[in-house]
């Protein structure tokens, strides 16, 4: 029986072993997430470790693809991962690059991004982007949105809000830029780069649902609409006055917010990751949280995103679900060291057990042999 009990606490030992071994890895892995999840950066570099072990080629491979598509830029982006990560690359394939963006960056180049995006209003580069932020500066680019969504509106057909409320809140921003001498640059930027992310039609759903609520709220209807019927394109510092006075800047706080994080974006890692992000992102928390990797990673942020997706701006898993990897573990742990205290205390009976029988033994054994002497005494 004692046998019996020993056997079933080393049969418990080694399951409590292998069932530890077995969660260890991921238990290992849900607590260093669990640890980072207040720090998005270091989230995308756990992830990204995480993919290039999988496939230590996956950098090269989106060089070639970015530069096959002609996306310099992003190509540019992954050689800076590379260097970051100490991933060594082929002299040919950085030469690719910086050719690419050396042949981006010529003045005429530059000229026709920036013509394109003073006219179109269409910002795709730092030039075009460049472009629209001097459009939206001269206020001609928000007063011909305005004009043109507010006319959409007055005639019941379809009016895009979201457009109609940023360009309304840039005029009224584009005035705090020219009072700060350019100290709401950034938020300007911001609000231009989602604006036209927007027309683009590259905004992710969750945006476009949640800045349609927004937007909505921060316009006043009838004062809009007087104001492009009072105002003209000709006029462009009167119509701008009138369309500021539609302006409710007590609603506007949380598109303000997300307008300040898209510049944040654009600033520290060019205007393509802030549209990138755009793409990506559902909810202004989603973007705050981009902002801090691009702050943190500069031009390391389009590849980023690139990889991971949305997934850069969320944990991997449900933090109930890490958790319970953690508590699985503890779990384990507990069973092992209970069953090495069982394991330790039934060994011990069974050998003191095993010890009294000996000597039992051992004494039985010399008693006839004390008798015999004893009588041969007497």
């Amino acid at each position: 029986m004692n046998r019996v009990r020993l056997s079933f606490a080393v049969a418990g030992l080694a399951a409590s072993a292998v069932l530890g071994t077995a969660i260890w890895p991921h238990a290992r892995d849900a607590g260093v997430v669990l640890a980072a999840r207040d720090d998005p950066a270091a989230l995308a570099d756990l992830r990204i470790n995480a993919a290039l072990r999988d496939n230590p080629a996956l950098i090269a491979d989106n060089i070639e693809a970015a530069l096959a598509s002609g996306d310099a830029d992003l190509a540019a982006s992954f050689v800076a991962l590379a260097r970051e990560k100490n991933i060594a690359l082929d002299d040919s394939i950085t030469k690719r690059v910086d050719d690419a963006i050396a042949e981006q960056a010529t003045t005429m180049h530059f000229a026709k991004g920036f013509a394109t995006g003073l006219v179109t209003g269409n910002a795709d580069d730092v030039a075009s982007l460049s472009g629209t932020v001097a459009g939206d500066l001269f206020v001609f680019g928000d007063i011909r949105d305005v004009v043109r969504e507010s006319k959409h509106l007055a005639m019941g057909e379809d009016t895009d809000h979201l457009v109609l409320g940023l360009a309304t809140a840039g005029l009224a921003v584009t005035a705090a830029t020219y009072v700060s001498v350019g100290g709401a640059g950034p938020l300007r930027a911001g609000l231009t780069l989602v604006k036209d992310t927007r027309k683009a039609g590259r905004l992710s759903e969750g945006l476009i649902a949640w800045a349609g609520r927004s937007t909505r709220e921060v316009v006043d209807g009838p004062a809009l609409k007087e104001a492009v019927a009072s105002g003209s394109v000709l006029r462009p510092a009167e119509t701008a006055s009138a369309i500021r006075a539609a302006f409710r800047a007590e609603k506007a706080g949380a598109l303000v917010r997300v307008a300040k994080d898209v510049g944040r974006i654009g600033e520290a890692a060019g205007v393509r990751a802030a549209r990138d992000t755009l793409k990506v992102a559902e909810n202004p928390k989603e973007l705050a949280r981009a902002a801090r990797i691009a702050e943190a990673k500069g031009g390391q942020t389009r590849a980023i995103l690139k990889l991971l997706g949305r997934g850069a701006l969320l944990l991997v898993a449900g933090t109930f679900n890490l958790t319970m990897w953690l508590f699985g573990a503890l779990l384990a742990l507990f069973g092992f060291l209970s069953s090495i205290k069982a394991t330790t205390e039934r060994a011990t009976a069974w050998w003191l057990r095993r010890s009294k029988a000996r000597r039992l033994q051992r004494q039985l054994a010399a008693a006839p042999v004390a008798l015999a002497g004893a009588a041969v005494q007497g």
